[in-house]
C-alpha cells in the first residue's frame, strides 16, 4: 500500500516522539527531572553459590529501600532507587550476559558479582559499556590491574587480604604464646584461591613463616576433602590455613576434625565460610576454635546491628557480611548520584571516583574512598573466631567483641 507525503510527515513525528519517551538518563535525553534511577545487581542466584547470592542481592535491594524510604536521591528531586537481579549463575558467561542485558536496558551502574572469575568479565562489559561497578565481593587482583576506569572495589584485595591475613597470624600467634613457624595451605583453584595464596605466600615468607605444603581443589563437585587435608597434615605443620567458598570450607573444617592432625590452629584468609554465622551450626564441634582473616561487617556499630535485625526479620535470614557489602555498594552508588546531581552513568563514574562514605559499615579505619585503580584505600581484614554458637570478633583491639583463644583446635577442644 502506498503512503502520501503527509502520511510519512506524520509517522516520522511519531517516530521522533517515540523516541523522547525510551529510556537513558536524564542527560541523554537534555536535562531534567527523573523519576527513578535503575542499578543492576549480579550475583549467583542459581547453582551452588545461590545461598549467598540470593542474601546479596535481597541486602542490595534493601538498601535501595532503605534510600527511598528516607527521600531517595535529594539532588535527583526525590529520585528512587530500582535494583534490578542479574543471575550469573555462578559462571563467567553467566555474569558477562546479565552485565550486557542490564546495562542495555538502562541501569546506569552495577553491583556485583561474589566470584572473581564472574567480575573479570562483567568489569570488561562495564569498562565497554561505560557503566560503573562497585564490586562488593572479589578480590583478585588482576580485576583491577586491567587499567579499568569504571570498576571499583569496597573490599580489600587479595594482595591486601593475603598480606594482612599472614601479618595477623604472626600477631595472634605471637600473642597466644604459642607462635607459628610452619602452615600447609589448602585452597580453591582459580584467580580467587590462587591469588591469595600466593600474596599470603610472600609476606609469610618473609615473617620467617615457612609454607610446607600447598593444596589445591577444584570447586566443581567437590564434595569429599578427606584427600585434601590428610596431604596437609602429611607435611606436620602448626596450622592449616584455608581459602574457598562456604560448601567446601564446611567440608575441609569436617574433614580436619575428623582427622585430628597435630596442630595449633585451622585459619582461613577470604574464607567464605568460617566467619559466616551460619557455620556455627552447620560445623558443629568441627568449627569450634576455628580463625578467619577477612573482610567483616563491624559488629560493634550500632548502624549495622539495626540493618542487620531489619534483614533477620525482613527475610527470616541472618544478613552474613557479603550482604553487606552489597548494601554498602549500594550505598556508596548513592551517595555518588547526591554528589553528581546526575545518573548519567560517565558522570556518576567521576562522582564515584571521589567519594568519600564515613562510618562505613564494614570493619575498616576510615572513609570508603577509591585510589586511581579504583580499590578502597582503606579496606582491611579483622580476624575472627568461632566461640560456641557465634563467631567473635578477637582482631584488632578496637573491633574485638571476644578473647582470641589460643592454640585452638576445631574437634579437639
Amino acid at each position: 500500500m502506498s503512503m502520501t507525503r503527509s502520511s510519512l510527515v506524520s509517522v516520522a513525528a511519531l517516530a521522533l516522539a517515540l523516541a523522547g519517551c525510551g529510556g537513558g538518563s536524564s542527560s541523554d535525553t537534555g536535562g531534567g527531572s527523573v523519576d527513578s534511577v535503575t542499578i543492576g545487581s549480579i550475583h549467583p542466584l542459581s547453582g551452588p553459590l545461590a545461598g549467598v547470592g540470593t542474601l546479596m542481592d535481597k541486602a542490595a535491594k534493601m538498601a535501595a529501600e532503605d534510600i527511598n524510604a528516607k527521600g531517595g536521591i535529594k539532588s535527583l528531586d526525590g529520585a528512587k532507587l530500582k535494583v534490578e537481579s542479574g543471575d550469573s549463575k555462578g559462571t563467567p558467561e553467566g555474569g558477562q550476559s546479565e552485565a550486557q542485558r542490564l546495562t542495555r536496558s538502562g541501569a546506569v551502574a552495577l553491583v556485583g558479582t561474589y566470584q572473581s572469575d564472574v567480575t573479570q568479565n562483567v568489569a570488561s562489559v562495564a569498562e565497554r559499556s561505560k557503566v560503573p561497578l562497585v564490586i562488593d565481593v572479589a578480590v583478585d587482583d588482576a580485576i583491577l590491574q586491567q587499567g579499568y576506569k569504571y570498576s571499583f572495589r569496597v573490599q580489600p584485595d587479595a594482595t591486601g587480604m593475603g598480606t594482612s591475613g599472614a601479618d595477623a597470624l604472626v600477631a595472634l600467634s605471637e600473642q597466644g604464646g604459642s607462635p607459628i613457624k610452619s602452615v600447609s595451605y589448602i585452597h580453591i583453584e582459580g584467580a580467587f584461591g590462587d591469588s591469595v595464596f600466593a600474596a599470603f605466600k610472600k609476606q609469610a615468607e618473609a615473617k620467617g613463616i615457612t609454607v610446607a605444603k600447598e593444596v589445591t581443589y577444584s570447586g566443581a563437585n567437590f564434595n569429599d576433602a578427606s584427600t585434601q587435608v590428610s596431604e596437609a597434615a602429611a607435611a606436620k605443620p602448626d596450622a592449616i590455613v584455608v581459602t574457598g567458598y562456604y560448601p567446601d570450607s564446611l567440608l575441609v573444617a569436617k574433614s580436619i576434625a575428623a582427622f585430628k592432625p597435630d596442630i595449633k590452629a585451622v585459619y582461613g584468609i577470604a574464607n567464605g565460610g568460617f566467619d559466616d554465622d551460619a557455620f556455627p551450626k552447620d560445623a558443629g564441634s568441627a568449627g569450634e576454635g576455628l580463625l578467619s582473616a577477612n573482610y567483616h561487617y563491624d559488629a560493634t556499630s550500632d548502624a549495622v546491628k539495626d540493618i542487620r535485625s531489619r534483614f533477620e526479620q525482613n527475610y527470616k535470614s541472618p544478613m552474613q557480611t557479603a550482604g553487606m557489602l552489597s548494601y554498602q555498594a549500594v550505598q556508596v552508588i548513592a551517595q555518588a548520584l547526591e554528589d553528581s546531581g546526575s545518573d548519567d552513568p560517565t558522570e556518576l563514574r567521576d562522582a564515584i571516583a571521589k567519594v568519600n562514605v564515613d562510618n562505613p559499615l564494614l570493619a575498616f579505619d576510615g572513609p570508603i574512598s577509591f585510589d586511581d585503580t579504583g580499590q578502597n584505600e582503606n579496606a582491611t581484614v579483622i580476624v575472627m573466631q568461632i566461640q560456641g554458637d557465634t563467631v567473635e570478633q578477637v582482631y584488632p583491639k578496637d573491633f574485638e567483641t571476644a578473647k582470641l583463644v589460643f592454640p585452638a583446635v576445631p574437634g579437639q577442644s
